[in-house]
């Protein structure tokens, strides 16, 4: 199974960071945020990754190419430029990365990549939210469900409009302006979708989170599978300086990999 990963948007309320990077490229702890996402899903055994770039693109090409020198060991040969691999990275990653454009939104970008998923379910999320969201419970409850789409529903304060849920809260009824302080459940992302949901996406400038959802609400294939445990989203420099404090206490709470390497990585492995 693949995850998606929308990564393009301008994050224009973390402007203090995004002038310089896209947001899923913004460091919680040294590491983008982007991998501490890809991480969770890798903890679950989902490796296989397509991220949908857009707002400086380029950033995200460039950490990925350079991923071995900035993580692993190596000795180089500053006459020759020989070098050599002292390490592997630790991550078993297969990454595509997708330019799908500085102004679509975000039902346009998965469009885009349509091609690529074709072939069954497929995991898909924002490149801004941490959580420590069971992947292995959404997938199973999307499975038992006949939704085109699956998202976890979340408890969150502040800003964000309300879900209507039917009464098992295995169905997205409807969307209410009501916020989560008032007791509603929100779109915390985490979605598992089936190719059906390209029929619903209309095209570039299409809303994923709009027009789509209420279409799929209205053939009742919009599923939910609820969260309570933690999910932080990073909309703005408060966020994260919230995620900041969590990793430097030693124990953030989205964190469910261990930092064990993995076994067999070879310690000479090959030359360049």
């Amino acid at each position: 199974m693949k995850a998606v990963l929308f990564a393009g948007g301008f994050g224009t309320r973390l402007s203090e960071e995004t002038a310089v990077t896209p947001k899923p490229m913004v460091e919680i702890g040294g590491r983008p945020i982007l991998w501490h996402i890809m991480k969770t899903y890798a903890h679950y055994g989902i490796r296989d990754f397509v991220v949908l770039g857009g707002y400086k693109v380029e950033s995200i090409r460039s950490y990925f190419l350079n991923y071995q020198s900035k993580t692993c060991d190596l000795s180089i040969n500053l006459r020759s430029g020989r070098v050599e691999w002292l390490s592997d990275a630790d991550e078993d990653w297969q990454v595509t990365i997708i330019d799908t454009g500085l102004d679509c939104m975000t039902g346009g970008r998965l469009k885009r990549a349509r091609h690529l998923l074709q072939d069954g379910p497929f995991c898909l999320t924002y490149g801004d939210g941490v959580s420590d969201v069971d992947i292995p419970a959404l997938v199973a409850a999307h499975h038992a469900s006949d939704a085109w789409c699956t998202l976890t529903a979340v408890s969150q304060p502040g800003r964000f409009g309300a879900l209507k849920l039917s009464d098992d809260a295995h169905q997205v009824q409807g969307f209410s302006e009501k916020g989560a302080t008032e007791g509603g459940m929100i779109n915390g992302g985490f979605f598992v979708c089936q190719p059906d949901v390209f029929d619903v996406i209309d095209g570039d400038q299409t809303v994923f989170e709009a027009e789509p959802m209420v279409r799929m609400i209205e053939r009742g294939k919009l599923g939910c599978h609820m969260h309570t445990g933690f999910w932080q989203s990073m909309d703005t420099l408060r966020d994260k300086h919230v995620l900041d404090a969590h990793w430097s206490s030693g124990s953030p709470p989205w964190k469910v990999w261990s930092d064990e390497a993995q076994p067999g990585v070879s310690r000479l492995r090959r030359t360049a």
